[in-house]
């Protein structure tokens, strides 16, 4: 037998046991695309995806072989992606607002093949998620300009779902009006209030009348309908796109690093899978805490002690009891580890009410 037949009837031989791998490998993949529907997640998950290259890579032993091997393993992952994409095609995420409004653009980028579905109310999204009419939902939490979402807040405290994704949006306002509309002829301006009071300055200069409406979109959409030159709309790109509008000045925001941080909630807790970097990974508590001299202060003790660095402390007043208050802590690190549990049993001593509302791992990404 020639070098060259030999050569080939190894890799015929190395493609048979190839392609029985690889449909085992798709296999467990469909199972991960389950886990991820029941539980919220996205598709892509760049720290699973970094450290499965980084760990496969070792197994190569010529280093002339293992860029191949990188894009050979990545190109898995592609594939992998693509095949769970096909998967979640059915899964149902709710969010509030209308097409193209900001919460819609965040759900997109988290879950591009779902099935997207609008609600009028954060209540209702969160309800029905919790009803089990949609897999999960996506909802602002804060705005680093206008800061927390209470009324978020106060479902993530009373409700069941628990936070397994957060995705930090930029967001950028431009005003736009109807084909053919100049600068100088808008003479009213309409969006959502918090988008009114983060351009407020370029509103001002340009001594616009200004309108609030119920979300950004819905305030496109009036002025694509109302075809009024001198009425504009300030909203997303995606948005003047959506409804067929021109941009007339671009990032008219008065912060340029406004940003939105939407979560997903479902009705299953995610544990995302250990990272060396804790660093990366966070968790949610809401507590209440027994009415004793220096509670508060005891459980801020107990988590200082496990070495979990406390991101923000926020207090929501409760809305059946007057002067009465519950908080909210964002930590880094992984609360599902032996010592986090530890941290959670000693709380639950200092606090009447107690919960994990989730772990997870911070996303970021461009409009």
């Amino acid at each position: 037998m020639s070098d060259l037949n030999r050569a080939r009837e190894i890799i015929n031989n190395v493609d048979k046991q190839m392609a029985e791998l690889f449909q085992q490998r798709m296999e467990a993949c469909k199972i991960v695309a389950a886990y991820k529907k029941e539980n919220g997640v996205a598709i892509r998950d760049k720290f699973r995806e970094e450290a499965l290259i980084n760990s496969t890579k070792k197994n190569i032993t010529d280093p002339e072989i293992e860029s191949y091997y990188v894009q050979f393993i990545q190109k898995c992952i592609d594939l992998s992606c693509d095949m769970q994409a096909k998967i979640l095609s059915g899964m149902k995420v709710a969010f509030c607002g209308v097409e193209g409004a900001y919460a819609h653009i965040a759900a997109k980028k988290m879950f591009p093949t779902a099935q997207l579905v609008a609600l009028p109310d954060f209540e209702t999204v969160y309800r029905e998620v919790e009803a089990g009419k949609y897999d999960c939902c996506v909802l602002p939490m804060e705005n680093s300009y206008a800061g927390e979402v209470g009324p978020v807040m106060d479902l993530i405290f009373n409700g069941s779902l628990y936070v397994n994704q957060v995705l930090d949006l930029p967001i950028s306002h431009n005003l736009m009006a109807v084909k053919g509309a100049n600068i100088k002829d808008i003479k009213k301006v309409i969006s959502h209030p918090q988008a009114l009071a983060q351009c407020a300055k370029y509103i001002k200069e340009k001594q616009l009348e200004e309108e609030p409406y119920s979300n950004t979109a819905v305030a496109a959409k009036f002025v694509k309908e109302k075809g009024d030159k001198s009425i504009a709309a300030i909203a997303s790109e995606d948005t003047a796109e959506l409804f067929d509008l021109e941009i007339l000045e671009k990032a008219i925001n008065d912060n340029k690093n406004n940003t939105t941080r939407f979560a997903v909630l479902s009705r299953v807790q995610n544990k995302p899978a250990p990272k060396p970097n804790q660093e990366d990974e966070h968790f949610i508590l809401v507590f209440t805490v027994k009415n004793e001299a220096g509670a508060l202060a005891q459980t801020l003790n107990i988590i200082g002690a496990h070495g979990f660095n406390m991101r923000n402390l926020r207090s929501r007043p409760m809305k059946d009891l007057n002067w009465s208050y519950y908080f909210y802590i964002e930590a880094d690190g992984d609360v599902n580890t032996e010592n986090g549990q530890d941290m959670l049993k000693e709380l639950a001593v200092f606090c009447a009410k107690l919960k994990l509302v989730g772990s997870y791992y911070e996303l970021n990404t461009k409009q």
